[in-house]
This record gives C-alpha cells, sequence and structure tokens, in this order.
C-alpha cells in the first residue's frame, strides 16, 4: 500500500511539473506572438501614412499647376488690354476709332463681356454694349476703378455688382492710359463670371476635385460645381480663414454638397489677391490609412485577446501566492491597529473619521467624549454622530471657522489644523484641537473623508489667558505706576525748579542793584541758563513717560506733538495722517498705538539711518490701521525671529517683542515688510469693539 501511494504520489508530482512545463511554453509562445502582431499593424499603418503623403504631395503640385496656369491666363489679358491702352487712336483722341479697335479685339478674345474706357472721374466714355452716342453713367467696381487712379498701374478686381449696362457681376481688369504723363482715361476689360470658370476648369484640375476662386474679399468668382448659387456669395469661413492667416497651405472644411475636403489653396501673383482652392474628398484621401487602421485594429484586438490569455496564465500562478500574503497582510494590518488604538489611549488622544458626504461623524469613545457627545458605543468599539450634532457641540462663534478649515482640506488637500470651542455642561467652554487631513484619490481628488485626531487643550489655552491677564495688569501698573512719576516730576521737582529759576532772578536784580562784578552777574545768568535746562529736561521725561496730551486732547495731537518734537530733535522729516471717524478710542488702545508709534520711531533712530518718517492712522468700523514708513537702509526678514505660538519672540530684537506684546494683550497683530536698501514697513492692526 505504501510504495502504490508514493508511486501515485511521485505521478501527480510528474503530471503538475508537466502541467507548469506546458503552461510557461505557452506562456512564451504568446509573449512571442504580441510584438510581431503589434509591428505588423503598425509597419501597415506607416505605408498606409506614406501613401497619403505622397496623394498630398501630388495634390499640392497640381494646385501650384492651376493656380500658375490660371495667374498666367489672367496676366495675358492684362497684357492685352496694356497693349490696347497704348493704342494711336487715344492720343488724340479718336473715340469712334478706339471702338471699332476695341470690338475687332474682343471678337477676338471670347471671354470679353466688355470694353469699357472711363475717365478719372469714373464716368464711362466708351461701353462696347452701348452706342457712342449714349450716356454710360459711372463705372461699376470703383473699389478696383480707385485702384487704378491711385497707382497708376494694372489691377485686377474681384466680383463687382450688377451693372447698370450689362445687368452682370463681371470681373474687372483695369489698366491706366497715360498719356503725358497724366492719367487721361482708364481702359477696363469686363470678364463673365462663367468666362473665369472656363480658365479654371481648362487649367487641368484632377477629376473629382472641387475647385474654387475667391477675390481678395473672400467672395467666389468661380467654382466648378453649383457656379450659379456660389458667385458673388462669400466663401466659407474656413476659407477666409486660411487665406487671412498665410497666402497657401491646407485647411480642412466641407463642400456645399455636404463632404468633407481637404482643401489645398495658392494665391495667385500679381492677380489682386485672388486665391485658387481644390478640395480634395477626405474619404478618397484616408481610404488607405482607414484600411491601414483596420489591420491595426484588428492585430491590436487580437493582440489583446493574446495578452488577455498571457494574463490569465500567469495570474493563475499569482493567484495563490497572492492569498498567503494577503493572510500575513490582514495580521500585520490588525496588529498595527491595535498598536495604534494603544498609544492614542495612552496620549490621551480621540480618533475619529469625517464623512462629508454622508453627514457623519465616527470616532472613539475619548474623541466624543472630547466633543461632547453623547453617542452611544457600538459593537466594533466607535462611536457615531451627526455632523448637525457636532456643529451644535462647537461654540457659536468658532464653527464658522471650523466649517472653512474643513471645507479648505477637502477641496485643497492641506492638513487640517484647527482649534476650537467646545460647550459643555459648566459656564465656560472647553478648548480643544483637531488635526488631520483627507486622502487623496486617483488623479490627485479629494475624497469626501477626513481621518483625526483630537487632542485637550484646554490646560495649555488656560496658561495662555493667564499669561495675557498677566501682561495686561503688567502693563496697567507700569502705564499708572509712569502716570505717577510723570505727576510727581510735573508737580514737585518741576514747581522746585520754578522756584530756583525765580530765586536766580531776585538774585540777579539784587546783584545788579549793589553794583556787584560782571564775574557775579556771569555766574547767576549761568545758574539760570542751567535752571531752565533742568526744567525743560524734566517736563521732556515727563512727557516721555506719560504725555498729558493723549490724556487731555487725544491719540491726534498726542502723536502729532511726538513727530514734531522727535524731527525737531533728530532732524528727521516726519508726517502723520489721520483717517476715519475723528472719534476717541478706548484709553488702553490710545495707549498702545502711542506706545508702538514711540518704539518704532526709536528703532529708526538707532537703526534705519532714514530721512523720513511717516505714520498713517485709520479708524474703521471695527479696527483701528497703523502704518509707519521709513526710507532707511531697511533689513533681511530673515534675520527677524518670528514669533512663538504664545506670541513671544525667540530674541528680543529691534523692539518688535515689546510691541508685539502690546498687541498680544489686545488681540492685534503686527507684520513687517523690509528689504536692503529700500526701507522698512510695519503695519499694525488692533481690534476695537463697535461701541467704542
Amino acid at each position: 500500500m505504501t510504495t502504490q501511494s508514493e508511486g501515485a504520489a511521485t505521478k501527480s508530482d510528474r503530471s503538475q511539473v508537466s502541467r507548469g512545463n506546458g503552461r510557461t511554453f505557452v506562456a512564451l509562445a504568446v509573449a512571442a506572438a504580441i510584438p510581431v502582431l503589434s509591428l505588423s499593424g503598425w509597419v501597415a499603418t506607416l505605408m498606409a501614412q506614406q501613401q497619403r503623403d505622397l496623394v498630398r504631395s501630388a495634390a499640392v503640385a497640381s494646385a501650384t499647376r492651376v493656380a500658375e496656369r490660371v495667374a498666367s491666363d489672367i496676366a495675358a489679358q492684362v497684357a492685352v488690354l496694356e497693349a490696347e491702352a497704348a493704342s494711336a487712336s487715344l492720343d488724340r483722341p479718336d473715340l469712334s476709332e478706339f471702338y471699332l479697335e476695341s470690338e475687332r479685339l474682343k471678337q477676338a478674345h471670347p471671354l470679353w463681356e466688355t470694353v469699357e474706357l472711363a475717365g478719372p472721374d469714373g464716368v464711362q466714355v466708351v461701353n462696347l454694349l452701348r452706342s457712342l452716342d449714349d450716356e454710360l453713367g459711372p463705372t461699376a467696381d470703383r473699389k478696383s476703378f480707385d485702384a487704378v487712379v491711385r497707382t497708376r498701374r494694372a489691377a485686377v478686381g474681384g466680383i463687382g455688382p450688377v451693372g447698370s449696362i450689362s445687368g452682370k457681376r463681371l470681373v474687372a481688369l483695369r489698366v491706366p492710359v497715360i498719356r503725358d504723363a497724366k492719367l487721361r482715361y482708364v481702359l477696363s476689360v469686363g470678364l463673365a463670371t462663367n468666362a473665369v470658370s472656363s480658365i479654371l476648369r481648362d487649367a487641368g484640375a484632377p477629376e473629382g476635385w472641387v475647385g474654387t476662386i475667391v477675390d481678395a474679399e473672400g467672395n467666389t468668382i468661380a467654382r466648378t460645381r453649383a457656379e450659379a448659387e456660389e458667385l458673388g456669395h462669400p466663401a466659407n469661413a474656413a476659407l477666409r480663414e486660411a487665406i487671412r492667416r498665410k497666402p497657401q497651405g491646407f485647411y480642412t472644411g466641407s463642400t456645399l454638397e455636404g463632404s468633407n475636403v481637404e482643401v489645398v489653396y495658392r494665391t495667385l501673383k500679381d492677380a489682386g489677391g485672388w486665391s485658387v482652392h481644390f478640395g480634395m474628398p477626405v474619404d478618397a484621401l484616408n481610404a488607405p490609412v482607414s484600411r491601414s487602421y483596420l489591420v491595426l485594429g484588428g492585430g491590436s484586438a487580437l493582440s489583446i485577446g493574446l495578452a488577455l490569455v498571457l494574463v490569465g496564465l500567469v495570474g493563475r500562478d499569482m493567484a495563490q501566492r497572492r492569498a498567503g500574503e494577503r493572510a500575513r497582510f490582514d495580521l500585520a494590518l490588525r496588529s498595527s491597529e491595535e498598536q495604534g488604538a494603544v498609544a492614542a489611549e495612552a496620549a490621551e488622544l480621540g480618533t475619529l473619521r469625517w464623512d462629508i458626504a454622508e453627514g457623519k461623524v465616527t470616532g472613539s469613545p475619548r474623541a466624543a467624549h472630547l466633543l461632547g457627545l453623547r453617542a452611544q458605543v457600538t459593537e466594533d468599539g466607535e462611536t457615531e454622530a451627526k455632523t448637525s450634532e457636532v456643529m451644535e457641540a462647537v461654540h457659536a462663534d468658532d464653527r464658522g471657522r471650523l466649517a472653512d478649515d474643513l471645507s479648505r482640506c477637502l477641496t485643497d488637500g492641506t492638513p487640517l489644523d484647527v482649534e476650537f470651542r467646545i460647550d459643555g455642561p459648566g459656564p465656560q467652554a472647553r478648548w480643544v484641537r483637531l488635526m488631520g487631513r483627507a486622502p487623496r484619490l486617483d488623479e490627485g481628488t479629494a475624497s469626501a473623508l477626513v481621518y483625526g485626531v483630537v487632542s485637550d487643550i484646554e490646560p495649555r489655552k488656560r496658561a495662555e489667558a493667564d499669561r495675557l491677564e498677566l501682561l495686561r495688569r503688567l502693563g496697567e501698573a507700569q502705564e499708572n505706576e509712569q502716570r505717577r512719576i510723570a505727576r510727581e516730576l510735573h508737580d514737585q521737582v518741576g514747581q522746585t525748579v520754578t522756584g530756583l529759576s525765580l530765586g536766580l532772578k531776585s538774585l540777579e536784580r539784587l546783584v545788579e542793584a549793589g553794583n556787584a562784578p560782571s564775574e557775579a552777574h556771569r555766574q547767576v545768568r549761568w545758574l539760570q541758563t542751567l535752571a531752565g535746562e533742568i526744567g525743560r529736561d524734566i517736563h521732556r521725561a515727563a512727557v516721555d513717560l506719560r504725555p498729558t496730551a493723549l490724556d487731555d486732547l487725544g491719540l491726534r495731537e498726542a502723536l502729532a506733538t511726538l513727530l514734531r518734537e522727535w524731527g525737531l530733535r533728530h532732524s528727521i522729516r516726519s508726517d502723520l495722517e489721520f483717517l476715519g471717524e475723528p472719534v476717541r478710542l478706548p484709553a488702553a488702545t490710545e495707549s498702545a498705538v502711542y506706545r508702538i508709534v514711540q518704539e518704532a520711531l526709536t528703532n529708526v533712530l538707532k537703526h534705519a539711518r532714514a530721512a523720513t518718517v511717516s505714520v498713517s492712522v485709520e479708524h474703521r468700523m471695527d479696527e483701528v490701521r497703523v502704518i509707519i514708513e521709513d526710507d532707511g537702509v531697511g533689513f533681511h526678514l530673515e534675520a527677524v525671529p518670528r514669533p512663538m505660538s504664545d506670541g513671544s519672540s525667540t530674541e528680543p530684537r529691534l523692539g518688535l517683542s515689546g510691541i508685539r506684546e502690546r498687541l498680544a494683550l489686545l488681540g492685534g497683530t503686527l507684520s513687517l515688510e523690509s528689504s536692503a536698501g529700500v526701507g522698512t514697513t510695519l503695519f499694525v492692526r488692533i481690534p476695537v469693539p463697535q461701541a467704542a
């Protein structure tokens, strides 16, 4: 029994090996046949395209030959007309003799409809369609006539209007009649349109082609088919666009008969802008290529079939391996998800999946707790809530910002990072932070899902609020202390110095009355000067500590005084501009603006080496904007440290740290624009409640 089973197993193994070798041989044969079929179809297509190019080249040669033939015939007609213009009968002139000569010439040229002689004013003198005694009136085609009068050269006109004498639309060939260097007459020949069509047909157009002659205005002069319906009418838009673009080439259009044609055209030389167009039927031109495409399509279909067979053979061998790999991947994925869940729980983070399309938010119980949701935990350990429920839990002032950031994350693919408040049962809202991103689909499109992590940032926000409150109190204490010192300097020390100055004045009068020596007088005057300087210094220090104009007159007068005295003291030109309603701002806002301008002027004096400083203050409905600009040496913005998340800088520099601290207390912002050698501009924005 054992021997029989071992033999059966060996036979089975040999059978499997044999089947595997057979599949491998078939796969190799199929793989070798695919490129052979593709190459054959490609060669057939290439040969068909070469044949099509040869047909087009022959078409270009034929069109060139026809255009030269038509241009030659027109030139021959003009040459005959120029010879007639040199007739001796026009020297005298003898119109009767000229009339007879013209009749003989017309009989020799059956394409001529009439011969016309007109004066420079356009009034006809001779027309073979009328006798010499008839009144003939003006010539019909004035455009070509005026061209001859203006240039004194032969002109080939387009198809003209219906003539009052001929009753037909003629094509005029005109030459000047010049005697004694003066234009005496304009001699014209009117060609009938069927005559121009006969020139086109006699020029040797290929069989089956549609030929058209148009004038410089794009009007049809002659046509090999449907001539009566198209004469004098504007040609199609494709033809006019091709003429406008360049004088010769190819374009694709359709004929009146409804067939698609590929048109080769040439502009005639010395023919007044005439052009010849021949349309080749696209079906006949592309027939070889179409057949080759069929061959290529059949070969491609067969190649695809063989490729599918090859894919099936290879896929059958890969399926077993893929099944084992999938099992390993599933195990690794479950292990990774468990590790991620443990890490999120350790960091007290909540994970969520926000589905904008279905309007629901699915997440961990920790995420539901942080978002203030009372959602039930499902069997898979997750919670689910509607988008409207999540938005209702968000503080009303933060809902719009959260919705905008979510929309931007979905449309632009930017990472989501937003901080907002959650309304809870207590009197104060709790701050949370949501970070996440939207996965990108094929071709870079975003899905309607946002995967994110929710964290509790209430302790950090509380610490920031405490810090800002402390800074605000320190600022108020600093202002109050400066106000107290300024008052004491003004009320006590200032009065003492004033008393000293008055005493010295009295001493000066006593010394003068006692006939004291001049040295004593000089010392007394020196003491008076010194007392005056001490008083001015004390006054300046008091103003720097707390300007009285800021409390009494407001921000406008305080800044005007500051800029005027600072400019005089340091010989720097300054100007001030106020925009908006002239109303008082809150005391904290006015103090902040004054101190910011004061600090900026100090920076200009220390670093800028400027000649001019401009300050602009604009009061809007909900904010105050301050712009401080100088024309100094400037600096590179990369040298300025960026502010930290709490509003402070990594290193105080250029006084910007103090300005940012003041703005942080009021919720304001500061931005800079500067470059070396150009100057520096500070943009300050401070929100102001509308009630102010």
